[in-house]
C-alpha cells in the first residue's frame, strides 16, 4: 500500500493519539470543572485501547506514510506504565515518538520514558504566575511541580523541550512576557497557543482571542524577534528567533490564520475512534475491527478508506463565516 493524499491533496504524516481521558487538572479552555466534575462518566477501562491495540493502529498506519506519534490525553501520564507502549512503539520502523504533558507527573517518570525510547516532549505551561497558573488549571497543583518536571526531563537527556502556552485575553495574557523571559536563553522553546474553539464547553468567544500577530507584537517590543521560515512543510508553529541569538518563540495562529490545507494529522480517541480533525464531530470505530480478529488487513483498509475520503477544514470554514455546530471536546479527541 502506498502512501496517498486525502481529498484536500494533503499526506499523512502525525497520528495523535489520545491514551486516556482523565486529566489531573481542570483546565477552562478544555476540561472546565462545571462540565466535568465528580459526576462526569470517564470511559470505562474495558473499552480503552490496549498499547498492543495502538501499536497496531499505528503500525497499519505506516504504509500510508506516518511518520511521527504523539501521545495526549487528557494527561498521557495518568495512563499507568505508560513508558511501556513507548518501548512497543520504539519498535517500528522510521517513527518520531512525542509526548505531550501537563507536566505534573514528569518528574518522577521522565527517565523511564527516556529509557523507553520517547524522543520529543511538550510541557503545557500557560503562565508562571503561581496566581494565574492556579486560575488557568483551576488545580491544587503548583507551577513549581511542572517546572520541576521539565528540570527532571532536561536531567535525563530531553531537549529541545517545547512549552505550549494558550493564551487567552483578560485571563493570562498579560504574562506572556515573563514567560518567555523565563526560557530564553534555555534553548526550550515556547509555543503560544490563540485560545481555540474547541469542545462546546469552554465558553469560547473571539474577543478572547490574543492573536499570534499582537503576541509576537507585545513579546517583540520587549525582547526584539525576527521572523524565521518553517522547519518542515505543515509545521504549525509560526517561528520567531530573539535578534540576540538566544533562542526562539513559536505562535499557533489556528484562529485567526488558519493552517488546514498543509494539515497531515489524524487522531485516535482513547475508546479507538479515528478523526481527521481536532474539531470532527464524528470518527470511525476501530476498536471493534482490532478486537474481531488480530489480521490487520481489514485494519489497514479501513484507514486507507478513512485517509482518502478525509476532507476536514474547519479552521478555514470557521475563518470563512462558516461554524459548525456539534464538536467532542479536547480531552476525548486528544489535543
Amino acid at each position: 500500500m502506498n502512501p496517498v493524499s486525502d481529498q484536500l491533496g494533503r499526506s499523512l504524516a502525525d497520528l495523535r493519539v489520545s491514551v486516556t481521558d482523565r486529566c489531573n487538572f481542570r483546565c477552562r479552555y478544555c476540561m472546565p470543572r462545571e462540565h466535568f466534575d465528580r459526576e462526569h462518566r470517564y470511559l470505562p477501562r474495558a473499552d480503552i485501547l490496549s498499547f498492543e491495540e495502538i501499536s497496531r493502529v499505528v503500525s497499519s498506519l505506516l504504509p500510508l506514510g506516518l511518520r511521527k506519534v504523539r501521545l495526549t490525553g487528557g494527561e498521557p501520564l495518568l495512563r499507568s506504565e505508560l513508558h511501556k507502549l513507548v518501548a512497543q512503539l520504539r519498535k517500528l520502523p522510521d517513527l518520531t515518538i512525542a509526548l505531550t504533558t501537563n507536566g505534573s507527573l514528569l518528574a518522577k517518570q521522565a527517565q523511564a520514558l527516556r529509557d523507553a525510547g520517547l524522543d520529543r516532549l511538550t510541557v503545557s505551561l500557560d503562565s508562571l504566575s503561581p496566581e494565574v497558573f492556579a486560575q488557568m488549571t483551576d488545580s491544587d497543583l503548583a507551577v513549581t511541580e511542572v517546572l520541576a518536571g521539565i528540570e527532571a526531563a532536561h536531567a535525563v537527556g530531553f531537549g529541545p523541550i517545547k512549552i505550549n502556552a494558550v493564551v487567552r485575553r483578560g485571563v493570562n495574557d498579560h504574562t506572556i512576557i515573563e514567560l518567555a523571559r523565563h526560557f530564553k536563553g534555555s534553548g526550550d522553546i515556547v509555543r503560544f497557543i490563540e485560545y481555540m474553539d474547541v469542545g462546546l464547553t469552554n465558553g469560547w468567544a473571539t474577543d478572547h482571542v490574543v492573536s499570534g500577530r499582537e503576541i509576537v507584537a507585545r513579546i517583540g517590543a520587549e525582547l526584539p524577534l525576527e521572523a524565521v521560515s518553517a522547519n518542515y512543510a505543515g509545521e504549525v508553529a509560526k517561528r520567531y528567533r530573539y535578534l540576540d541569538g538566544s533562542g526562539e518563540i513559536g505562535v499557533i495562529t489556528s484562529v485567526t490564520q488558519p493552517f488546514c490545507g498543509d494539515c497531515g494529522r489524524l487522531r485516535l480517541s482513547a475508546d479507538g475512534q479515528i478523526f481527521g480533525c481536532l474539531f470532527a464531530r464524528t470518527g470511525t470505530d476501530l476498536r471493534s475491527i482490532l478486537r474481531a480478529s488480530a489480521d490487520d488487513a481489514a485494519l489497514g483498509e479501513q484507514l486507507h478508506a478513512f485517509w482518502r475520503a478525509r476532507a476536514d477544514r474547519y479552521s478555514e470554514l470557521r475563518s470563512a463565516g462558516t461554524r459548525s455546530l456539534p464538536r467532542l471536546e479536547m480531552s476525548y479527541l486528544g489535543g
